[in-house]
């Protein structure tokens, strides 16, 4: 994606608030993009912004329209797993373009990239970047989107990762809100984590819910053969009225006990400040090797 692209919003959850349209336009027009905003952008029913049936054509008209370079997402919230199910796949596959989101997104990231072959970018949105336009988020952006080989993704200074367990690994990447990984469980959409490196973030949940959701995927054998496990930013976890005993690294060391794979933790992705742009269903290197780990891709996703 290059200076000048237009990127077209859509709204598959909730709607934006104008202030926060605004703020984010002026942003992507500093370096140069575009913003073109969907037919459902300032409606409001109730918490979504449209029926289903709109939020589907909305972006059915993105992908459609040879004008559009890029689609992004306004927000998250909840409401895309009504529009999934309404999507020609087989159209958007005919008329492949980034498609970036993240948090309820990630069900379309999943179903997209699944369905149709195409890579898709769990990335910021339009809010995130209608409230501070940090320059990681707007760089690393770019630089995936740029189209080069060999680019390195590095935590941010304000949001260092850890090493769980060193090592190193290559895959496909997968994965995102970790609600969202669960709620596909047992569908056509469910993630197939063989061989793959597995990316999990979460946002506003007790801790016992985080450790459950991990043990559900544990049972299900999503953690069985994967090549490696990105943990991003658990934010707004809380105890609960009883103390758990444990962190949520140690939740999930524990859960992963028994396998041999490389893990992070707080990687700069989901619903934090500083928030990397990935590619969904596109192979990855993750270097835990040392203190400082990041993220390579050898390959531009959108060649």
């Amino acid at each position: 994606m290059q200076p000048g692209a237009r990127i077209g919003v859509v709204s598959p959850s909730y709607w934006l608030e104008s202030e926060r349209w605004d703020r984010a336009a002026k942003t992507f027009a500093s370096r140069g993009y575009e913003l073109v905003p969907g037919d459902m952008s300032q409606q409001q029913d109730y918490r979504f912004a449209g029926a289903p049936e709109q939020r589907a054509a909305e972006i059915m008209g993105m992908f459609s329209d040879p004008s559009i370079d890029a689609i992004i997402c306004a927000r998250g919230g909840y409401g895309a797993n009504r529009v999934a199910p309404l999507l020609d796949y087989d159209l958007i596959r005919s008329h492949p373009k980034i498609f970036m989101g993240f948090s309820d997104i990630t069900g379309l990231l999943t179903s997209l990239s699944q369905r149709t072959g195409l890579v898709t970018f769990h990335g910021p949105m339009l809010s995130t970047f209608g409230e501070d336009a940090l320059g990681y988020n707007l760089d690393t952006l770019e630089a995936v989107l740029s189209g080069k080989a060999d680019v390195r993704i590095a935590s941010a200074p304000a949001c260092r990762a850890r090493v769980l367990r060193p090592g190193k690994a290559t895959g496909a990447l997968w994965g995102g809100n970790l609600s969202l990984v669960n709620e596909r469980l047992g569908t056509r959409d469910q993630i197939d984590t063989r061989g793959r490196i597995l990316l999990l973030e979460e946002v506003g949940e007790k801790i016992h819910v985080i450790d459950r959701m991990l043990q559900h995927l544990k049972s299900c054998g999503c953690l069985d053969g994967i090549a490696g496990l990105i943990i991003g930013e658990l934010l707004e976890i809380n105890e609960g009225d009883t103390p758990f005993g444990k962190s949520t690294d140690e939740i999930v060391l524990e859960t992963c006990a028994g396998t041999d794979f490389p893990i992070i933790s707080n990687f700069p992705c989901g619903h934090g400040d500083c928030q990397a742009t990935l590619p969904v269903g596109h192979e990855i290197e993750l270097d835990a090797r040392s203190d400082d780990p990041f993220l390579c891709l050898p390959t531009s996703p959108v060649k």
